[in-house]
């Protein structure tokens, strides 16, 4: 009996100690696993592409609602795209907000809310891609718009107005943070060499300089190149090939990489933007099937549009074609108003830190929640 009550008394001495030990509080309960962090993230833009967009295109692609792959990410919220000033954002301002955590004005990138547009600088907002520059990742922007537009530029770039085409290029050629973007694929190849050439820049100099290789087109990127600038004036490309590669590329480096792709998805054509909402969608789910466990991948809009699905029935077209000879019909199904709208987008996300994208989000979120899932904290002075 003595022995007994001795072995019960040793048992009640360990406990405590046994708790102690448990990070969640009881006894035996297995270590909580750590926290696995992104080393890629690639952050898909549908320029305009918010809730009525996606759900016309699934409608107009496949005869259904919610058919898309973007519609069946694990992780979903509703992202505020206001500015510091107006319901309404342009790409520039929200682009801005998506990549540097912090609202500014319409028509400014990446700088803050103190800039004037067209008159007055703001302070330097740092972007996510800088952060991974300073790193030592590998870095890329993708568009269908003018490399220098503000979706892309936003990355890279920091001027008081998103039509200064040639401020904007010059900054590929001389970056605030590690050696500027890997890899610059796009459009606006014409315009792009027009207001360089009147600034006085010689575009094809300074990018040698830089280290860039000059492609004809986005399409002409390989997977073992490690720093291009693919200028093209074709706005529809074999999207697919394209992020293929890139991803390819900028995988080589062992530190990781950020990668942004941008697709025009604005539907003043419908038909137009709804097969660029099914082209998208499409590469999404095949950069997802092959990204592997520690790539994050996030899908949002930088704005939505004013299109709005009024009609229509299942088995009809969403976009009728009249027959040769008759007017378009006077109610279609499909009504577009064509301009930027303010209300939430859907931010669609999977992999490593995806978790976090839930709920009523703000556009200046999206940033926190990529640097959160590298493992980055951002600069002291901006906190």
């Amino acid at each position: 009996m003595r022995r007994l009550f001795l072995a019960l008394f040793a048992v009640v001495l360990v406990l405590p100690a046994s708790q102690a030990q448990s990070p969640t509080g009881r006894a035996g309960a297995p270590a909580a696993p750590p926290v696995e962090r992104a080393r890629n993230v690639i952050l898909f833009i549908g320029d305009a592409g918010g809730l009525p967009t996606l759900n016309a295109a699934s409608l107009y692609g496949y005869d259904r609602p919610q058919a898309l792959f973007i519609q069946h990410m694990p992780n979903i919220a509703l992202m505020d795209t206001s500015t510091a000033s107006n319901w309404v954002t342009d790409s520039a301002a929200g682009m801005t907000a998506i990549v540097t955590g912090r609202k500014t004005h319409n028509g400014v990138l990446s700088q803050s809310d103190a800039a004037v547009r067209g008159q007055k600088d703001g302070e330097r907002l740092k972007t996510i891609l800088e952060y991974a520059e300073e790193r030592g990742l590998s870095t890329g922007v993708i568009t269908n718009d003018s490399l220098a537009g503000a979706t892309p530029a936003a990355c890279y770039a920091h001027v008081n107005n998103r039509n200064n085409t040639a401020g904007i290029i010059a900054q590929l050629g001389k970056p605030l943070a590690g050696n500027g973007v890997d890899l610059a694929l796009g459009p606006g190849r014409s315009a792009i060499y027009k207001a360089t050439a009147e600034a006085g820049l010689d575009l094809d100099a300074m990018l040698r300089a830089a280290g860039y290789a000059l492609l004809s087109s986005p399409e002409a990127l390989r997977p073992d190149t490690t720093r291009a600038v693919g200028l093209t004036d074709t706005p529809d490309y074999d999207l697919s090939a394209v992020v293929a590669n890139a991803v390819a590329a900028l995988s080589r480096n062992p530190k990781g990489y950020f990668l942004m792709v941008e697709w025009d998805l604005h539907t003043d054509d419908p038909k137009k933007g709804l097969d660029r909402a099914l082209v998208i969608d499409k590469v999404i789910r095949e950069t997802v099937e092959k990204a592997g466990p520690r790539t994050l991948v996030i899908f949002t809009a930088d704005h939505s549009f004013d299109i709005r699905v009024r009609g229509g029935a299942k088995g009809r077209p969403l976009i009728p074609e009249p027959a040769a000879g008759q007017t378009p019909p006077t109610n279609p199904p499909l009504r577009v108003d064509g301009g930027h709208t303010g209300e939430e987008v859907v931010a669609a996300a999977q992999g490593p830190g995806a978790r976090r994208v839930r709920g009523f989000i703000a556009n200046t979120d999206l940033f926190r929640i990529m640097m959160s899932a590298y493992g980055w904290k951002e600069d002291a002075a901006r906190r």
